[in-house]
């Protein structure tokens, strides 16, 4: 398959469990007919893989990449420091956040300088879908 033929559209979980709240990006980007991948991986249990897949994503055709994070929220970051490519950060709701979400939204949201990530409301996967679109189509 040619770059031209595959995803241009990369989402990342940092584990299976996030899987199910990624889901709206995923039908956002079925609607649309929008190519896509979604992978799992984990910033703190492999960076070695987040960091080979977003530095190898524009290669591969890749255009934005969402990736979805819950609790400390590394992984938007992780992938926003390998890349150059637009990255959306979904923070997710945990069960072992005493903080419902909002510590993933902050750990997202605040990204040093140089390190951008946009990042759209807590487990809101379907707007990180639709911006990405918008990315797509500027």
């Amino acid at each position: 398959m040619s770059p031209a033929d595959g995803p241009v559209v990369g989402i990342l979980v940092g584990s299976e469990s996030d899987r199910e709240r990624m889901q709206p990006a995923v039908d956002e980007l079925e609607a649309r007919g929008i190519p896509h991948e979604l992978e799992v991986r984990s910033a703190h249990r492999d960076p070695d893989a987040v960091a080979e897949y977003a530095r190898s994503a524009r290669e591969r055709g890749i255009r934005v990449l969402i990736a979805g994070a819950g609790l400390a929220a590394a992984l938007p970051g992780a992938i926003a420091a390998q890349t150059d490519l637009p990255v959306i950060g979904v923070p997710l709701r945990s069960r072992m956040s005493v903080l419902d979400g909002l510590d993933a939204l902050l750990s997202i949201v605040q990204m040093p300088p140089g390190v951008p990530v946009a990042t759209v409301g807590v487990d809101n996967a379907k707007n990180a879908a639709s911006l990405a679109a918008r990315i797509l189509g500027s």
